[in-house]
């Protein structure tokens, strides 16, 4: 089947690369761009539009049209390409690093982006009491301990204390166009990192009242803001004044919310919207979505895979050995087959194959489906739970898969084991980051930048921004912060790698299936491109 063979991307690196100011792999935009208008199906935030406080698919869509930080990652192939940033150097093997601005560049209101922008930025992201579910993102800056601070007792009552500093030491303005950053130790790894999201920079006006902010949003990005009715539809128009080489070429976009990704594809189908970035899963089996859009369909391995988040802080779940068994008593090829029609990926392992540092099979047997051996380990537990349940979305086509997936674990273990489906994905998703879920729920990952960096610490490292499970593990955490603390790229990857070869003992998370995503769009859509990370480069899109 076409997508099932994995690719990689190429992430090295190095500071000459970095100062090639508009280097990229894509062809020039026009001088003027084409008007045109089109429609795409979303998924209403879980929070409101800032970029440090949004983690999840259909907040950052928006964050990444309306917003431009230092670099993007190209569409092609993810390899980091300069955007507001002139040139990201470093004099001293990567512990302090001097970021220049291109000039020119403008705000949605007319102000100026300054380094100023970045650093108040940042530092408001990482200031704990700001509430930043990114702000962990900040962890290798010097002086990120001072800025944050540890609920002791998660969620109270008791509250965590003023952390000592609301700044930063390792953050400096040098003037309008030129910031320092100081990591607490050597990194060559942190400028591939800040094309994310959490890295982008806020407005003046942002400060005064963040709130209204976050519901009307003044961003730097190739679109600015033209209107959201909540739970209905977004609306963004292309921003004229924009200064970057991925200038779009369509005037308007407009993300319109759907509860069933059924409905959505049909709406596709008939044209009253253009684009669906995951079809139903009943689409797939016989591949349907060909037949329906034989000239207008995607399926392409991309940057994403799917997990279940264990809840280790409820008795039973919190013994590695049911996390084990659990997995163990999971058939993935079976389920990949049967409903996936073979467009899925069966993991053995924490990383996406895309990613630099992707190594196959590290997940050895706990990923490799044995109901004999599962049943003994998991009867062999002190604790366990009396039924297992996995917490999705129900508007989208979860339904089969964590049936199939249940069914699985209750033939090999003899215990009962149901889904729990939640309207929405924002109503879902709170649940999972308010701890308030009782059994294990649906996880997906999709690379903020590709590197196996980024499959371990935003996601297994304690108290981590999507760190689900809140698994921890000081010995984890020692060799991560080893591998964050070594300047050689390789050298780096090796440590990664071998914090990952530490994770089957653990089992933190229960890899499922990597991710093929197939796409659909109308016939209005001339030019399609789907990015690594599984998107729709906005940029490129072009219409009849």
């Amino acid at each position: 089947m076409r997508g099932n063979t994995p690719w990689k991307v190429a992430v090295g690196l190095t500071a000459v690369a970095l100062a090639a100011a508009g280097c990229t792999s894509e062809p020039a935009p026009p001088a003027t761009p084409t008007d045109g208008s089109f429609i795409m199906s979303w998924t209403e935030p879980q929070n409101k539009l800032i970029p440090a406080a949004t983690s999840e698919t259909g907040g950052g869509v928006v964050i990444d049209a309306l917003f431009t930080g230092l670099t993007n990652y190209a569409a092609t192939d993810a390899k980091t390409e300069m955007a507001n940033a002139d040139s990201i150097t470093s004099a001293d093997g990567g512990t302090t690093w001097t970021v220049k601005l291109k000039s020119g560049w403008k705000w949605h209101d007319g102000t100026p982006v300054t380094a100023k922008n970045y650093v108040d930025a940042w530092n408001y992201a990482a200031y704990t009491p700001n509430g930043m579910i990114n702000g962990t993102f900040f962890g290798d800056i010097k002086g990120y301990g001072d800025v944050t601070s540890v609920d002791p007792d998660e969620d109270g009552p008791k509250e965590a204390p003023k952390p000592a500093k609301d700044k930063m030491d390792g953050l400096k303005v040098v003037d309008d166009t030129t910031f320092e950053v100081t990591l607490s130790g050597p990194s060559n790894l942190w400028p591939i990192k800040v094309g994310y999201s959490a890295f982008m920079p806020l407005p003046d006006v942002f400060f005064t009242n963040p709130d209204a902010f976050g519901a009307n949003p003044i961003g730097n990005g190739p679109f600015k803001m033209n209107g959201w009715t909540k739970n209905t539809e977004l609306k963004v128009t292309r921003f004229d004044e924009y200064q970057g080489a991925d200038k779009p070429k369509v005037k308007d976009v407009t993300f319109r919310v759907y509860s069933d990704d059924a409905a959505s594809y049909e709406d596709v189908k008939n044209g009253t919207i253009d684009f669906q970035q995951q079809i139903p899963q009943a689409k797939i089996i016989g591949d349907l979505y060909k037949a329906d859009f034989p000239s207008a369909n995607s399926n392409k391995p991309v940057s994403s895979s799917s997990f279940l988040a264990m809840p280790t802080w409820l008795p039973g779940y919190n013994d590695p050995k049911v996390r084990q068994a659990i997995s163990m008593a999971i058939d993935r090829k079976l389920i990949v087959e049967k409903i996936f029609n073979n467009t899925r990926i069966p993991m053995n392992g924490w990383v996406n194959p895309n990613m630099a540092g992707y190594k196959d099979g590290s997940c050895g047997e706990y990923c490799t489906f044995d109901a004999a051996k599962a049943k003994a380990l998991f009867d062999s537990a002190t604790t366990k739970p009396a039924e297992l349940s996995i917490a999705y979305n129900g508007d989208a086509s979860h339904k089969p898969w964590v049936d199939a997936v249940c069914n699985s674990i209750q033939t090999a273990l003899g215990v009962p084991c149901v889904g729990k489906p939640f309207p929405t994905f924002g109503e879902f998703r709170t649940l999972v980051t308010t701890q308030k879920m009782t059994g294990m729920s649906r996880a997906g990952w999709q690379a903020d930048y590709p590197h196996i960096e980024n499959w371990l610490n935003p996601l297994l490292k304690t108290g981590a921004s999507s760190n689900d499970g809140k698994f921890s593990d000081a010995a984890f955490d020692a060799k991560l912060k080893e591998a964050d603390g070594t300047a050689d790229l390789q050298a780096a990857q090796k440590l990664y790698q071998d914090a990952e070869a530490m994770l089957p003992a653990l089992m933190p998370t229960i890899p499922l299936w990597h991710g093929s995503q197939q796409t659909v769009w109308s016939a209005k859509l001339q030019t399609v491109t789907i990015n690594t990370f599984g998107e729709l480069d906005l940029a490129t899109v072009t219409v009849k």
